[in-house]
């Protein structure tokens, strides 16, 4: 779990992706956003694997590529809040609705779209929450599921750090 802050302008992504393809790396998954409007910088979560070794040579060669300000490897550092946004469709009928629904209000997934006999819930919280969520929804109806990735963020007190 690698978070890289940069410049927020045309191509810093593709200088990252490329660097990852390049070299044979995989991305797991991928999230981008703009952080600090007024110093137009964005910030990059990378789910990618490897040893110890290996992402610490990601982690040295996304530092080389220009407009990277800093890299992270927040599972080096320790104690990562992450989480992730999921978007589950369900086709429901009468005879699955009111297990579906248990379901959702078990993992406080919410109903942000209701037509028909569709409906679409929103869950966050960690992978493996919205793994679980997934799992036994599936088991009662029909599903489609688009899912935002992991973001993260150190939680580790940088000012106590520094002293």
């Amino acid at each position: 779990l690698i978070t890289v802050l940069v410049d927020n302008e045309p191509g810093v992504l593709a200088r990252v992706i490329g660097m990852f393809s390049g070299r044979g790396y995989n991305i797991d998954s991928l999230n981008v956003a703009e952080v600090v409007t007024k110093e137009h910088l964005s910030r990059i979560t990378i789910v990618t694997h490897g040893t110890d070794e290996v992402v610490e040579l990601i982690r040295k060669q996304l530092m080389n590529i220009v407009p990277v300000h800093s890299v992270t490897n927040l599972v080096e550092e320790g104690s990562p809040v992450e989480a992730e946004v999921a978007l589950v469709y369900l086709d429901v009928d009468d005879s699955n609705k009111k297990n579906a629904l248990n379901i959702c209000d078990i993992y406080r997934a919410r109903k942000i779209e209701n037509e028909h006999n569709t409906t679409v819930f929103e869950i966050a919280g960690t992978s493996e929450r919205i793994n679980a969520f997934i799992k036994e929804i599936s088991k009662i109806v029909e599903i489609d599921v688009v899912r935002s990735g992991p973001v993260a963020i150190s939680s580790v007190n940088r000012k106590e750090e520094e002293k």
